[in-house]
């Protein structure tokens, strides 16, 4: 799957948590069970307490490459690829690809095309999906962009039609849906205290064992090897969107990452260096961690005023951490960059 989101591991306070234990018999709600998969591009890790952790673990693996296989953008075999190559014929789609492209629309309507899931051919070209990086012409940048467009995506119940020449991906999306399924397998395994990290995008359930918060640090993207703050969460998903996730150096010296603008085809260069997104829907903050990176500080005020029960971390590209009101109590800048309560009215 192509995806627009980091590969890197998003770093967890007291990281031992995730040791890549093998899976063992459980019977102590204090004991954790884990489980290492490799799906999707990226290495997740996946941990559990109580009785039925490992048969959760089990289903929630299987969970996880069903929907990559339904999801993924380069498989011949998914839904993604079969609507990529219907040659603008209507194609009949899984429950999990109709919700997903039903959620990109009302995500794409609500942040004015910051998100547009038609923007595949465009993070192609730049070969993002194939590490084949180069800088693409002009001319062919503006004939890519003349088929972006996710309005022109149609949905019905099940059935997805595109225009010929446009393509889509999910892969803004895809993670923080697996991390909201996992979620609930959990659940009705009777899990009450759970954590995954899913090639970085972080998800809990229910608080730490002995009733604590999760403790989940976010990366400097000045210094990547390095968390910048740390933020302590229970029942939410914290999920980020960096410029120093997947990038590649040009031959004119200049940086170029995966997190493209629809607006004229380049890596979105708006203000964010850095957008971290915090709330219970792990489908929605993945969303939002890329739109509001595209949207930049000229536009992301508007679009959290519609997200209230989120909260957000914006790191700017002259080093200032702004973050909303609702974590304040729970935030913890370890970074050397100053930090500020955004005011949203």
């Amino acid at each position: 799957m192509s995806l627009r989101k980091n590969l890197v591991f998003t770093a967890i306070a007291a990281i031992s948590i995730f040791c890549g234990c093998a899976d063992k018999t459980n019977n102590d709600k204090n004991i954790a069970v884990t489980r290492d998969v490799f799906a999707m591009d990226t290495y997740m890790e996946l941990k559990a307490y109580g009785k039925n952790a490992g048969p959760a673990l089990e289903k929630a693996e299987k969970r996880i490459h069903e929907l990559e296989n339904e999801l993924s953008a380069t498989s011949d075999q998914s839904d993604i690829w079969k609507i990529n190559h219907s040659c603008g014929k209507e194609t009949a789609v899984s429950d999990d690809a109709a919700v997903l492209i039903d959620k990109a629309l009302e995500i794409g309507e609500s942040t004015n095309g910051a998100l547009d899931i038609t923007i595949f051919p465009v993070l192609k070209e730049w070969g993002f999906t194939t590490q084949k990086y180069h800088i693409p012409e002009e001319y062919k940048l503006e004939s890519l962009l003349e088929n972006v467009d996710y309005r022109q995506i149609k949905l019905n119940d099940k059935t997805v039609s595109i225009p010929e020449k446009s393509e889509i991906d999910l892969g803004a999306l895809a993670k923080g849906y697996t991390g909201d399924e996992i979620m609930k397998i959990f659940k009705s395994h009777d899990i009450n205290s759970a954590i995954v990290s899913l090639g970085g995008n972080v998800q809990t359930l229910g608080s730490k064992p002995d009733g604590s918060d999760w403790k989940v640090a976010v990366r400097d993207p000045f210094s990547p090897e390095k968390d910048m703050c740390v933020v302590e969460i229970s029942d939410k998903a914290v999920i980020t969107s960096g410029n120093y996730e997947r990038f590649f150096t040009g031959d004119d010296g200049e940086r170029y990452w995966h997190i493209i603008d629809p607006a004229d085809g380049y890596p979105a260069e708006n203000g964010f260096v850095s957008v971290t997104v915090i709330g219970e829907n792990g489908l929605n903050c993945d969303c939002l961690s890329t739109a509001l990176f595209v949207a930049g500080l000229d536009g992301y005020k508007e679009i959290i005023k519609g997200y209230q029960g989120y909260d957000f971390i914006f790191v700017t590209d002259d080093e200032r951490i702004l973050y909303t009101g609702g974590i304040k109590d729970k935030f913890q800048n370890i970074s050397s960059m100053t930090a500020e309560v955004i005011n949203i009215d």
